[in-house]
């Protein structure tokens, strides 16, 4: 039996995982290769083995634009694999915390999202990621429910990662600048997590914290202001950086079509999960200066 079992360990926010529950007894992680979860034996039989008591699902398919002409398979990982997950939950008394998205409302909203919106998403990856929560919320097991945005980390791909690149790379370069956000550090989601698990791990377990919140970092900026963020702290850093701030141009979502549309609000109200789990959440700022500055320690 083990106390935490972690899907998704090579991920953004599986990695980091790893890193915060790693003080927790008990914990197993497991990689894609040990729990495909596109497929409901491998999914069954992990959990079967591990007999965890809390399930930590942060794997998922992320590809947003490919999920439009690959949605069989978005909807196995996205939706399916939660509700198998959460049906196992409640069958052996067993809490799951999954994680969300900003994709699953239509960001047509002025204001920040709160849980009780509707959803309305707008691509294949929103719609299997809407499903998965409604799986999760169907089976009636104990869950908490992390809707969160424009994840990066120091492991793995991401924005971050690529505009870091193209600046050592290119004289000049287009962002969008008309969708709204917070960009999120995978370690804040983990220790956020970290924070939650231990309270249902602990002798006093409530089962009101059941239930749907929002996690993002503090303030908002386009992609263009983060981006023109992290220009800054490279230029400052040991970067080699060639983009000048002013070579780097704010442009529409019209001038940058996707396959995927994606919402102009993301903006998540972080509210209940503050006050449910007594959680302060940082600036957007912190953990992009954290991340951009360990990167620039490691070897070229």
């Amino acid at each position: 039996m083990s106390a935490i079992l972690i899907t998704g360990a090579n991920g953004q926010v599986g990695f980091e995982l790893q890193r915060s529950l790693a003080p927790s007894s008990g914990v197993v992680a497991l990689a894609r290769a040990q729990m495909d979860l596109a497929n409901e034996a491998d999914i069954l039989a992990a959990l079967r083995e591990h007999k965890p008591q809390i399930i930590v699902n942060p794997a998922a398919y992320t590809a947003v634009d490919r999920a439009e002409s690959d949605a069989e398979q978005a909807m196995a990982v996205n939706a399916a694999a939660p509700g198998i997950m959460a049906r196992w939950a409640a069958d052996n008394g067993a809490w799951l915390v999954h994680y969300s998205t900003d994709y699953v409302f239509d960001g047509t909203k002025p204001d920040p999202y709160v849980e009780e919106d509707a959803a309305n998403p707008q691509s294949v990856y929103g719609e299997s990621k809407w499903l998965g929560e409604e799986a999760v919320r169907a089976a009636g097991a104990p869950h908490v429910i992390l809707r969160t945005s424009w994840v990066y980390g120091h492991h793995g791909n991401n924005f971050l990662k690529t505009i870091l690149r193209l600046a050592q790379e290119k004289n000049s370069l287009n962002v969008v600048a008309d969708q709204i956000g917070a960009p999120t550090s995978a370690a804040l989601i983990a220790d956020v997590t970290h924070t939650i698990v231990e309270r249902l791990a602990g002798s006093k377990v409530r089962d009101d914290l059941s239930g749907t919140y929002h996690l993002s970092a503090r303030g908002s900026t386009s992609w263009h202001g983060y981006a023109a963020h992290i220009v800054r702290q490279a230029s400052a850093g040991n970067f080699k950086v060639m983009l000048a701030l002013d070579a780097l141009k704010p442009i529409s979502t019209s001038e940058y079509p996707t396959p995927a549309k994606r919402p102009a609000n993301s903006r998540l109200d972080c509210t209940r999960l503050m006050d449910r789990f007594d959680i302060a959440l940082p600036a957007w700022e912190v953990g992009v200066s954290d991340v951009v500055a360990r990167l620039q320690l490691e070897p070229s």
